[in-house]
């Protein structure tokens, strides 16, 4: 049995709580691995470490700290088919569908290499007679990342980079689902340059989670997961006094107005709300047609196209259009949304609960479900699924559809379908969620701007990559300064002695 390590410090290090988590293959059901499970004794020693590698790093000149990125890039394109079948063969996503998270993470990387742009301050010559004032960005010390099992390569860079190019350690406990990706990213930035100690992968559960909310020396967290934890962590990690960013669930709007191309529709629709087996929190869950005709349409067009989506496990290439789900526990529940659907009166138009991959009986696959005329009063609409589940919520008007998205009580994606240019402007100004798409079905923004969604899905005044993530990993230290000055006894043609 492969025993997953710790990396820490520039090692690997065997875990010594005696505790470990199995480390499943979700196309198959078998226990590939263990992965070790921290005490908070091992946390507190890793972030000691930390805390004495980040003071010559925090004072490395910036651009050398994006040299360091810039390698890092490299690194990942030369490793890109590596990483992305560890990534598969813990998670179960696709190849294409892993390389994409992998490229999603190295886009922040490169961001990161503009830290010295980042770290500048500001000056202000001559603010009073004789003042200058100016202020200079600083790291915070020793940060920390809480990372989920759906995105095991994209979401600890989309932390640690920006991190540690600002000059902090970081400290990043990912999922115990899929650990294997974030020590091979560990390895590549030690490889890339990065002094031993700054990055340090500590595998683990609730334990170490409240070590890293409590620790004195954790300045601030990053956290993506489901809405309670994110809730639970930004409360005690906030009471703490640390800075906190959290992201939580999603129910993602997407609205088809009478105007849009159906067939255009239909595509994102099967992209957005089936890739990853749905298990993003960008997924497309809820598609809203205006109107009786544009809903018969849309349902008409999607139903054979759904069910011709391939399902199996990533070696079947590109013979398969999603995988599996990451756990039992995960099939279970989302087999239990839908039944639960089905017995408060939706229509399950596409039925994928039944589905067995032929010759993996036990890995965790469900076929795509396809529901129509669901209400809002359904837990199907009010729960994130997290599964290759799609709801057709029909609008009798644009006002209602917008009213669905409005109301609910996750605000991370939404996306319209118009060729109106006048709906799409009223809709982008009005909605209150974080991100929005216009004939885009996954408006996740590109590295150089921010990720975050409003209401119940973030918490926390700063979003992730962009520049708010040098804001959210530095803080500002403004100085006043003044230098006296007397009479000047011009130039001296001597040379200088003392006196």
């Amino acid at each position: 049995m492969n025993e997953i390590t710790h990396f820490i410090n520039g090692e690997h290090v065997k875990g010594t709580s005696g505790r470990f988590a199995d480390v499943l293959n979700p196309a198959t059901g078998e226990v590939q691995a263990k992965v070790p499970l921290a005490s908070k004794d091992e946390l507190a020693k890793a972030i000691e470490i930390a805390k004495e590698a980040q003071i010559a790093w925090g004072n490395t000149n910036a651009q050398r700290r994006g040299r360091v990125m810039m390698k890092f890039v490299e690194l990942l394109h030369r490793d890109m088919d590596k990483l992305a079948e560890a990534l598969s063969r813990e998670h179960g996503k696709t190849l294409p569908d892993a390389k994409g998270d992998v490229v999603r993470g190295l886009e922040v990387a490169e961001f990161s290499i503009g830290a010295p742009h980042f770290m500048k301050g500001e000056y202000s010559a001559a603010a009073s007679t004789g003042i200058d004032i100016y202020s200079m960005r600083q790291p915070l010390g020793v940060v920390a990342g809480i990372t989920p099992f759906n995105f095991p390569a994209m979401i600890p860079m989309w932390k640690f980079c920006p991190a540690i190019a600002a000059g902090n350690a970081f400290i990043l406990k990912p999922s115990e689902r899929d650990p294997s990706v974030p020590n091979m990213l560990a390895e590549l930035m030690i490889e890339a340059g990065l002094p031993k100690g700054v990055l340090n992968v500590v595998h683990g559960d609730k334990e170490a989670v409240d070590g890293i909310l409590d620790h004195e020396d954790i300045q601030a967290i990053g956290f993506v997961g489901s809405t309670p934890i994110a809730e639970y962590i930004y409360s005690r990690g906030s009471a703490n006094g640390k800075r906190v960013q959290c992201f939580g669930g999603a129910k993602n709007h997407m609205i088809i107005m009478p105007d849009a191309d159906i067939e255009q529709a239909v595509d994102a629709l099967v992209g957005a709300g089936y890739g990853a087996a749905g298990e993003r929190c960008m997924a497309i869950s809820v598609a809203v047609p205006v109107g009786k005709e544009t809903a018969d349409k849309l349902v008409a067009a999607l139903k054979p196209r759904v069910e011709a989506l391939r399902v199996g496990p990533y070696t079947e290439g590109d013979k398969v259009d999603f995988g599996p789900l990451v756990t039992g526990e995960a099939l279970k529940r989302v087999t239990g949304l839908v039944d639960k659907g089905v017995e408060e009166g939706a229509d399950l138009v596409v039925d994928g609960r039944g589905f067995k991959h032929s010759t993996n009986p036990n890995g965790y696959f469900i076929g795509p479900c396809l529901f129509d005329n669901v209400t809002e009063g359904m837990d199907i609409y009010k729960e994130e699924i997290f599964g290759p589940v799609l709801s057709v919520m029909r609008a009798e008007t644009y006002e209602d559809a917008v009213g669905y998205a409005m109301r609910h009580e996750y605000g991370n994606g939404v996306a319209i379908f118009t060729r109106d240019g006048d709906t799409a402007r009223d809709f982008t100004h009005r909605i209150n969620v974080g991100m929005v798409g216009v004939n885009v079905p996954i408006p996740v923004p590109l590295a150089y701007y921010t990720f975050g969604g409003w209401k119940r899905s973030g918490f926390g005044d700063l979003n992730q990559h962009g520049p708010d993530a040098f804001r959210f990993y530095t803080r500002t230290k403004t100085v006043t300064s003044r230098w006296p000055s007397g009479v000047k006894e011009g130039a001296s043609f001597t040379i200088p002695v003392m006196e």
